[in-house]
């Protein structure tokens, strides 16, 4: 499969590539042929490598609008599948679906499902473990309300971790999106948060590792005519 740099990789990467070689070149030059030079070139090698995966660009990408299918909008592991109350934006029980991303994984976020941007807004919050249920309310996150066409709305939450302190959202409020194209990133651990109606397929199970614009989440049931 293809990988890309992701956008927001390039000017952390030139700066991390520095500080290493840097690195290295004094302990080439200062401590020559010894078992802790060998040990800063591995460990600097190891480091870099877990950089460029962590802002790796999958290229992956979905023909068609698909509707009724919810794409994972990250890479991650599913660490919640539950039904919730979800009050801010809903007022009723949804399904929530938590991925977390560790430090492993790409951090690049991507549209859930086709439809229309009805909502779009960042709450400022605590920098909490991102595993934790309370960070999906608690900590710092991005509310992004989408409407799809024939089988309501989803609400998908780009949400920070303990370590990340930047999400980004590429989306507006208004816009049209197709399933499975750029959301946004979030900078380090961290998780995102999708709300479903209660009568969605589940075709994820907890635990599972899930790759964005390649695993369904869920299939959507198509809405009555009286609810449309």
């Amino acid at each position: 499969m293809k990988l890309q740099l992701h956008k927001e990789g390039k000017g952390p990467l030139i700066r991390i590539s520095i500080v290493l070689v840097l690195i290295n070149l004094i302990t080439f030059t200062l401590l020559p042929d010894t078992l802790f030079t060998i040990i800063v070139l591995t460990l600097s090698i190891i480091f870099f490598g877990t950089a460029l995966n962590f802002y790796k660009k999958p290229d992956r990408t979905y023909k068609g609008d698909l509707h009724g299918l919810v794409n994972a909008p990250t890479d991650g592991k599913v660490v919640v599948i539950e039904k919730v109350f979800e009050k801010k934006f809903f007022n009723e029980e949804r399904i929530q679906i938590s991925i977390f991303m560790s430090l492993f994984n790409a951090h690049a976020n991507w549209v859930p499902v086709s439809g229309k941007v009805t909502h779009l807004s960042h709450v400022e919050g605590n920098f909490r473990a991102a595993y934790l249920p309370k960070s999906s309310h608690e900590n710092e996150h991005t509310n992004i309300l989408i409407e799809t066409p024939d089988h309501g709305a989803i609400l998908s939450k780009q949400i920070a971790g303990a370590v990340a302190r930047r999400i980004v959202t590429y989306v507006h409020e208004g816009d049209e999106l197709h399933i499975g194209s750029p959301l946004g990133f979030i900078k380090l651990g961290s998780r995102m948060d999708i709300f479903l109606p209660l009568d969605s397929e589940i075709l994820v199970e907890l635990g599972e590792e899930v790759h964005a614009n390649a695993t369904f989440l869920a299939r959507l049931n198509k809405l009555s005519n009286h609810e449309l």
